[in-house]
């Protein structure tokens, strides 16, 4: 066995440091949600991110014990709801439910949008993924057979 180091191959010097770290970190705050949390969702109310929002944010109501409300802000892509999500206090009480357009497409294509989805921005969780398809008219690549045929049977 090499001199400073346990049983486990872990340095009795690094578990210690580890402790004193684990003992300033602080925990999640044990009075979060004591209001409700709003869950800002940049596209019209019934439409795909709509929907899937009022799942998830129905599970998350139960399991956190408080209300949640979606506020639907649509238009220019998403980007005004992201605005005003990145615009509201850092305290966790309003989420975004964020999406491709509003992300990554809208940042690089629109100019000024009034948020930087890299800095002002956590994510938090993933509510769901949906396949993208990328089409064309009068492609000249392989049709939509050969295409099919190559893609991997998925369950």
């Amino acid at each position: 066995m090499k001199p400073g180091i346990g049983k486990t191959g872990i340095s009795p010097a690094i578990v210690i440091a580890m402790a004193l770290v684990a003992g300033t970190v602080p925990v999640r705050a044990q009075d979060y949600p004591s209001r409700p949390i709003t869950v800002i969702v940049p596209f019209p109310a019934g439409g795909a991110s709509d929907v899937v929002a009022r799942i998830v944010t129905n599970q998350m109501s139960k399991t956190l014990g408080q209300s949640i409300i979606i506020e639907n802000v649509s238009g220019a892509g998403g980007t005004l709801g992201s605005a005003r999500a990145a615009a509201s206090a850092p305290d966790g009480y309003t989420l975004l439910a964020a999406a491709m357009g509003s992300h990554v497409a809208a940042p690089v294509l629109t100019p000024n949008v009034k948020y930087d989805p890299l800095s002002d921005f956590v994510p938090i969780g993933i509510t769901a993924d949906s396949p993208a398809v990328v089409i064309a008219q009068g492609f000249p690549g392989p049709g939509p057979e050969r295409i099919r045929r190559r893609a991997p049977a998925t369950g």
